[in-house]
């Protein structure tokens, strides 16, 4: 379950901001989610909670902003919104696609006290 190992970076992430910016408690946190990452967002939801606790983000919400798949299909010129790596064009049907979106999975914002 790799959710688990992204959590333990995300909370590393949170602990290097607290101790740059000196606050203590994280009341919400927002990540954005790309449709083509590979992260199963309820595991995700689950390690989030798991490794938090007993930290400066136990019981924070996590807010999940899920950001959908983008590619640019060489056949036909179009960047088109696709849901998984292996997808055809909508356009034209061509699988000549370069995935240029979706694969994010990144700290979007804290609300912190």
């Amino acid at each position: 379950m790799h959710e688990m190992s992204l959590c333990e970076g995300i909370l590393q992430i949170i602990q290097e901001h607290a101790n740059q910016q000196k606050f203590t408690k994280v009341k919400t946190v927002w990540l954005e989610v790309g449709e083509l990452a590979s992260v199963e967002i309820e595991s995700l939801r689950f390690c989030f909670d798991v490794i938090s606790k007993n930290s400066l983000a136990d019981n924070a919400t996590l807010n999940i902003i899920n950001l959908p798949g983008k590619a640019w299909c060489l056949q036909c010129a179009q960047t088109v919104t696709i849901s998984n790596r292996f997808s055809p064009c909508p356009e034209c049907g061509s699988y000549q696609l370069q995935i240029t979106g979706g694969e994010e999975l990144k700290v979007k914002e804290l609300e912190v006290r």
